[in-house]
């Protein structure tokens, strides 16, 4: 079987067109035909049919197309272990991280955990915290960084640390030793941007609410679009404050004091199958122990 064949029919059944799939893989349009006509020989079936200038794929063609995607997945898996092997690698370690734990703390781990074991293979994978635990529980990671305590998952959780969440509104420059505006009056004279953090927001409102405060809110989803927000004055925002550091250093936000209202704190957490951990992966948890001293079992 030549893969290049099973790669053109997937690309031809995602987008229905043969002529968008040889320039998707930058080959020529009659070559896209002339795959498709091998695999429909070697098979024995046609896979796709005409309808006007596209194609779909016929009830064979739709059977066999999970089937092609598993055998080019273990085509690619296969390439990349070689790879790694060949490039001395031993070992594997894949990471699942939030995207906040990745920009303001992973680093430093990563040049450890690397500088201690460099014949280590280690990916990362991005995601947002909700998804993190279902990529440890599924084998797709190894351990997960994440900012929630997963549901129902068969996994062990842990605290590594808790962060400060802090009033952030964009810095208005002017006399540095010019009174701080209101808080409560910068909370009601802008829109609240909220549930960029799955830990505190639902908490956080209430306390809010309760001091009678008169709220206008616009949930975002990703810290960084609300940083950006922030930045062009479309809102203000609780923030962790290692989230907004850089900022904050920069004279790009104020840190704002609320006297009176008690703001919860921001969690990160180490999730871990309850099945066992990979020497590589046991080895990363160390580092994480030795950082975070001791860890606080949650789940």
């Amino acid at each position: 079987m030549d893969f290049r064949v099973l790669q053109t029919f997937v690309m031809a059944a995602t987008t229905e067109n043969f002529h968008q799939t040889a320039e998707a893989l930058f080959i020529a349009q009659p070559t896209v035909s002339q795959h498709i006509r091998i695999l429909e020989s070697e098979l024995g079936l046609k896979l796709f049919e005409r309808v006007g200038k596209r194609v779909r794929l016929t009830p064979a063609g739709k059977r066999y197309l999970p089937h092609a995607r598993g055998l080019l997945e273990q085509w690619h898996h296969g390439l990349e272990d070689l790879m790694a092997w060949r490039q001395g690698y031993r070992e594997k370690l894949q990471l699942a991280v939030s995207p906040i734990i990745a920009r303001t703390r992973l680093s430093h781990l990563i040049h450890r955990y690397t500088k201690l074991y460099p014949d280590v293979d280690l990916s990362i994978k991005l995601a947002d915290s909700i998804e993190i635990g279902p990529f440890v529980q599924s084998g797709q990671a190894d351990i997960g960084l994440t900012r929630m305590i997963p549901g129902e998952l068969q996994l062990a959780a842990y605290k590594l640390y808790e962060d400060p969440v802090v009033f952030a509104v964009p810095h208005y420059g002017g006399d540095m030793e010019a009174p701080l505006p209101d808080w409560e009056q910068e909370l009601q004279t802008n829109r609240l941007l909220t549930h960029n953090h799955p830990g505190y927001w639902d908490d956080l409102l209430l306390l809010l609410r309760q001091r009678g405060l008169s709220l206008r809110t616009m949930a975002v989803s990703q810290v960084d679009i609300t940083k950006w927000f922030i930045e062009e004055g479309l809102g203000v925002s609780f923030l962790p404050r290692s989230a907004i550091s850089r900022e904050l250093f920069e004279n790009r936000f104020m840190e704002l004091p609320t006297p009176g209202l008690t703001v919860p704190r921001a969690a990160s957490y180490l999730l871990v199958p309850k099945t066992g951990l990979s020497e590589a992966a046991q080895r990363f948890v160390n580092i994480l122990e030795a950082l975070y001293s001791p860890m606080e079992t949650v789940h």
